[in-house]
């Protein structure tokens, strides 16, 4: 009776243990679930994880369930890492979630180091919107050296719901550290979506057989999916601020101080440290970043930059006969408060004789705000380069004791087409797409008509060396690089 008594239990406990392999190995969507109505908001720090082995297998972390191919969770001393864990790549491993992030995040921070005494690697980070179907990566590859954790920061998809990837692709002797995967939302830490935010096949279809470069080869970034209301669109925002390319390749590295990335929610910025100001600033504006907020001429110091870069703040400019004058302007970013804020920063101003600003670029960027108010959407690149101009006081080469340059040319390249869905694949296409470039002197002699300095992007291209428009195709690039638009409405 009592060996009976005995047995139940065993059984019992024999069954449930039984289920729970079936349902892993069967198909871990009831796992997954429960993973996502528990998960912890971002940042994933591997802490929860416990993979010992590089054999590809999924594994169930804080935030939520996530996929590694050559990788493990490593707790050595060789690990580099905050805390007790991090993840570890070797050979060409992959670290990717499971599940989407919910729509809202605007920036993508990642720190990465060297394993142990192991060379450099070259890692990249690619993004999903369409459940891990397919993946595009976004900004440049990253080449991790040392022991040092370094951050490494990207643009978000602010619109729609994200999965991330980073794969390791340079290196593959050595081995690679990554941890303290952030996400930011404009309110905080971004979490697991919870609309059932896995695509319901993607489990099945990772190990399935597939045609050759499905996952890894670029595919046209559908920039903003299409809303799951039948005829309507979504107010287009300023998501994929970087979407038509990094003009010079900038990175989030702190030694790269002439080239430096800076990715803001409302803008991205190349930023050069030794100029103290931008080389250019990328953003994105449509109906959904136009609104009531007012005018915050919070001018500051930005605090996003490494601590070694000289700090250029308003006084910088102080009775210098130019204006602090924006890239990114505030009234492209009236939809809240923190994005007008935020274009503020002094990291968005450059030495603007005060005629420019105030009359050429402000009518232009006028013009431009009427555009997408009358239905368009607008992909816009500004920058500046040369040295020296001529402000209210007169002619001057820098300020502020030569920390800040004075450009000699303002410019501004704006892509302008109707709102819509997979933007990238209609630019190249559409043939109502427009191109706008203009190039300016400097100079507080400057004619306030702006279409007088109509140009094209080719020629912005041959004065400043940086690479306009460089994820559409070579030969879409290179029929809208030509164009002198009109300047006239349509």
């Amino acid at each position: 009776m009592r060996a009976t008594f005995l047995l139940l239990p065993l059984a019992l406990w024999a069954c449930s243990q039984q289920s729970a392999e079936n349902s892993t190995t069967q198909r871990p969507a009831a796992k997954q679930a429960v993973l996502q109505k528990e998960a912890a908001p971002f940042p994933e720090t591997f802490e929860a994880g416990s993979k010992g082995a590089y054999t590809e297998a999924d594994e169930p972390l804080a935030t939520g369930p996530w996929h590694f191919t050559d990788a493990l969770i490593g707790s050595s001393p060789q690990d580099h890492k905050n805390g007790e864990r991090a993840a570890r790549l070797h050979h060409l491993g992959r670290v990717g979630m499971n599940f989407d992030a919910a729509p809202g995040v605007q920036r993508i921070s990642i720190s990465a180091a060297a394993y142990g005494q192991d060379g450099p690697s070259t890692w990249e980070l690619w993004l999903s919107r369409d459940g891990g179907r397919t993946f595009v990566r976004t900004g440049q590859p990253v080449v991790s050296s040392g022991p040092a954790l370094v951050p490494h920061v990207f643009a978000g998809s602010a619109n729609v719901p994200i999965r991330l990837e980073i794969r390791k692709t340079g290196g593959a002797k050595n081995r690679l550290n990554i941890d303290d995967i952030v996400l930011e939302t404009a309110n905080g830490p971004a979490v697991a979506a919870r609309n059932g935010g896995v695509a319901s096949g993607y489990f099945e279809n990772r190990n399935a057989p597939q045609p050759a470069g499905t996952r890894s080869a670029p595919t046209p970034s559908n920039t903003r999916q299409a809303p799951t209301t039948a005829g309507a669109l979504l107010p287009s925002t300023s998501a994929d601020n970087l979407a038509l390319g990094n003009p010079s390749g900038a990175t989030s590295n702190p030694a790269n101080a002439s080239n430096y990335l800076l990715v803001h929610p409302a803008f991205s910025i190349g930023y050069h440290g030794t100029r103290g100001i931008p080389t250019w600033v990328s953003w994105h504006l449509g109906r959904g970043d136009i609104g009531k907020a007012p005018r915050q001429n919070d001018f500051r110091a930005d605090a996003a930059l490494p601590r070694q870069f000289y700090q250029v703040s308003p006084a910088s400019y102080s009775r210098s006969g130019f204006d602090k004058g924006h890239n990114c302007p505030s009234g492209d970013r009236t939809a809240d408060l923190d994005a007008n804020s935020a274009t503020f920063l002094m990291t968005n101003m450059v030495p603007q004789a005060p005629r420019n600003n105030q009359q050429t670029w402000a009518q232009l960027e006028e013009y431009g705000r009427a555009q997408v108010q009358r239905g368009q959407e607008i992909y816009i690149i500004m920058g500046s380069y040369g040295r020296g101009g001529t402000g209210s006081n007169g002619f001057a080469t820098t300020l502020d004791q030569g920390r800040v340059t004075v450009p000699a040319r303002l410019w501004k390249v704006m892509v302008i087409l109707p709102e819509g869905t997979n933007d990238l694949q209609r630019i190249s296409t559409d043939p109502n797409v427009r191109v706008l470039a203009i190039d300016t002197p400097n100079d507080n002699s400057v004619e306030a008509d702006w279409r007088k300095y109509l140009t094209s992007v080719d020629k912005i291209e041959a004065a400043t060396g940086l690479d306009l428009l460089s994820t559409l195709p070579q030969e879409s690039q290179a029929r809208l690089q030509k164009l002198v638009d009109s300047g006239q409405r349509r």
